[in-house]
């Protein structure tokens, strides 16, 4: 048992912090009508794709509802979305921390186990953070947001006016029935695979056997796969469908790196953390150099991605695909290409030097800068589909207080976790290696 009430009481009061900031947006947001998007349009119609003569022409005419009633339902969503931006980007970072100790086990590393219970702690927001996201489609099942405008029926039905014949041709993917089913298996998946390896990790601790180690590199393996599947398949079903004319099947690679190289700049601070207060005492310099050196690979990994999605892209010149970055090119220009300066321009030229892995307080920086970096990322992904050009108004209140929110409930769910466990998993028999493990330069 650890005494960590304070950096928990901090955490809590990180979340009832953003809960008065994403409230105050809230009602800000709600009071929104008919006449403040026409007022919007009116002063700036090129940001919403609008052009005020056939606006004018046709503002008696279906086709005019019809988009009037879209960019409604865009001001509304932008509660839903700084939600969902916050528990994506955070379950993420915990189905990402699972699998990266899945993998030190069913590679058999030695170094990586000091970190061991850090990586658990980080992996037991799972089940919060997905049950916050699946009461989010349950929202929009129901129709009390339109984040995935594909749930409107009438899109997908011949009869309907408001017919779409490519949205038609999805729909034996696209459909809440099956959205539904494949969130709450993977949800529960993670959840389950989260207290197995957990389990087996402790049974390891008390009885160091063998039978028991293999028994963990095993179900390791199984959650490699597990998510191996289901984290491509979250890319397409719960990010690429909120733009459901566009697709790239790179798409799924790019957001598990994300969440990825979050998650070990998380384990970075953490480590740090515990290290200054003396309860990590085996962690040093060189447990410290290969995190950082994850942190830096995997930054310029992203980057690739990044570049690479965009270059086939463009060279394909794909109408359906181009119409991806032409919104984030004339809507979202300032963050777009800004959160290319946290995420791969400061960890390329600060981390690549050997040395400064191995600085605690300049790798605590990058690591928060990192995590900044791509909730910024996160936030170019998701909110041109759902919110378009209205993100410029009132934009702070929802995100940060989303961010923080969930920033405080993740903070909470991990350090509770860090003071129920012995942080040195000693049952493992390759712990004395990561012990006297050194980095040669």
């Amino acid at each position: 048992m650890h005494n960590l009430s304070k950096v928990k009481n901090i955490a809590l009061l990180l979340m009832l912090l953003g809960g008065i900031l994403f409230g105050i947006g809230y009602n800000l947001n709600h009071c929104k009508d008919r006449a403040f998007v026409e007022a919007e349009l009116k002063e700036n119609p090129a940001l919403f794709g609008v052009d005020m003569q056939s606006h004018g022409d046709h503002a008696a005419g279906e086709e005019h509802e019809m988009h009037m009633k879209h960019l409604e339902n865009q001001v509304h969503n932008k509660p839903w979305t700084a939600l969902y931006i916050a528990s994506f980007l955070f379950t993420g970072i915990a189905l990402a921390s699972l699998f990266f100790f899945a993998v030190q086990q069913a590679a058999e590393v030695g170094w990586s186990h000091v970190v061991t219970r850090v990586m658990e702690a980080i992996a037991s927001f799972l089940p919060y953070g997905g049950v916050i996201i699946l009461l989010i489609f349950a929202a929009s099942i129901f129709h009390e947001n339109h984040l995935f405008h594909w749930m409107d029926e009438s899109l997908s039905d011949p009869n309907s006016p408001h017919y779409d014949k490519f949205l038609h041709s999805k729909k034996p993917f696209l459909n809440k029935y099956l959205f539904a089913f494949v969130s709450v298996l993977f949800v529960g998946g993670w959840t389950y695979f989260l207290h197995v390896l957990k389990k087996k990790s402790r049974i390891l601790d008390e009885h160091s056997s063998e039978a028991n180690y293999q028994s963990l590199v095993n179900s390791s393996i199984r959650f490699i796969v597990f998510f191996a599947f289901s984290s491509m398949t979250i890319g397409i079903y719960w990010v690429m469908s909120l733009d459901p004319h566009w697709y790239s099947t790179l798409f799924g690679w790019y957001l598990m790196v994300s969440y990825l190289v979050s998650a070990i700049a998380f384990m970075i601070l953490i480590c740090l953390y515990l290290k200054s207060k003396g309860m990590l005492p085996k962690f040093n310099d060189n447990h410290l150099h290969d995190l950082a050196k994850f942190l830096f690979g995997f930054s310029l990994l992203w980057s690739y991605l990044w570049f690479d999605q965009f270059m086939l892209i463009w060279y394909a010149n794909i109408p359906e695909e181009v119409v991806y970055f032409q919104a984030r090119f004339e809507q979202y220009r300032e963050t777009y290409f800004t959160a290319l300066i946290p995420n791969l321009v400061l960890p390329l030229f600060i981390l690549v030097a050997s040395n400064n892995k191995r600085k605690p307080k300049l790798v605590a920086i990058m690591a928060v800068i990192v995590i900044l970096g791509h909730f910024l990322d996160v936030f170019n992904v998701i909110t041109p589909a759902t919110v378009g050009g209205f993100w410029k108004t009132g934009f702070g209140l929802l995100e940060i207080g989303s961010f923080l929110f969930m920033l405080g409930l993740f903070g909470f769910v991990v350090f509770r976790q860090l003071s129920k466990s012995n942080l040195e998993p000693k049952g493992h028999p390759m712990f004395h290696e990561s012990e006297i493990y050194e980095y040669p330069f």
